[in-house]
């Protein structure tokens, strides 16, 4: 992985997004709105887990913010978890890395551009065991630190990155504890690029069954999911151009262009 710079780190007063973190704002444009680019992201980022989720399992997501993946997960057993108290969610306050739910209770559990935001990633693996049942499923979309990713936070000055961390020691936390919207985006790389490192740190809970790279200008051009930036609004037609065309780059230059990862972990 290419890095521009190691870290950067920047104060809230200097992120450029607008409406951060106000989940009851992004609901109310996501459903008011007649474009299509969030609609299309959102599609391709969860329609995929679907392969993996039968009609009968029981899961959650954890750290679901404005919880639009109801919209796209057939399985009528979903269950809505977050740190936040909206009304929307149908378990409030729950901190993913000690959620109080019992051992086993889940069939898959959902993490979608949230592992990046936890403070003790390791924690949350544990956790995330605990609570699933024997062959049980961590399906995860993460955010992908690519060239382009990071010119784009620089720019934005959203989140962030520090990729000199060391994700594997438990007690230094990788994101601000005091605040469950900061992120590193730096996390997915120190967790899932070294398979040797994840198999010696992690492969007693979790074994990878299925990683694809994904998404770039559909990301761009998306305007925010919940924070939000300009956007150019575009048809469904113009949408599948702009996605066909980061199938391509994403192919042969994924360290450059890349900002999406697909993972499903199963439960050893």
């Amino acid at each position: 992985m290419f890095k521009i710079r190691k870290k950067v780190q920047f104060s809230a007063e200097e992120n450029k997004m607008s409406s951060i973190a106000n989940t009851k704002k992004a609901r109310e444009l996501y459903y008011s709105s007649k474009s299509q680019n969030v609609k299309f992201l959102l599609e391709k980022r969860f329609t995929w887990m679907n392969d993996f989720i039968k009609d009968t399992d029981q899961g959650i997501e954890v750290g679901s913010g404005a919880g639009f993946i109801k919209d796209f997960i057939k399985n009528k057993n979903l269950k809505l978890t977050d740190l936040g108290d909206d009304e929307h969610l149908d378990f409030k306050n729950i901190d993913a890395q000690n959620t109080g739910f019992k051992s086993g209770s889940f069939d898959y559990v959902i993490a979608s551009n949230m592992i990046h935001h936890i403070p003790f990633p390791i924690k949350f693996f544990k956790e995330m065991n605990r609570i699933l049942k024997k062959n049980g499923k961590l399906i995860v979309f993460e955010s992908y630190a690519s060239v382009v990713f990071q010119l784009v936070t620089i720019i934005m000055k959203h989140e962030g990155y520090d990729f000199t961390l060391d994700v594997w020691d438990e007690d230094e936390a990788k994101s601000d504890v005091n605040n469950a919207w900061h992120g590193n985006v730096a996390v997915s790389h120190l967790i899932f690029d070294n398979k040797k490192k994840f198999d010696e740190n992690l492969g007693k809970l979790f074994s990878i069954e299925y990683e694809k790279l994904t998404e770039c200008f559909i990301f761009l051009n998306s305007g925010g999911v919940t924070s939000k930036t300009f956007c150019i609004p575009m048809n469904r037609f113009f949408l599948n151009i702009l996605h066909s065309i980061d199938k391509i780059l994403i192919k042969f230059f994924p360290n450059l262009f890349c900002m999406g990862r697909r993972l499903v972990l199963i439960k050893n």
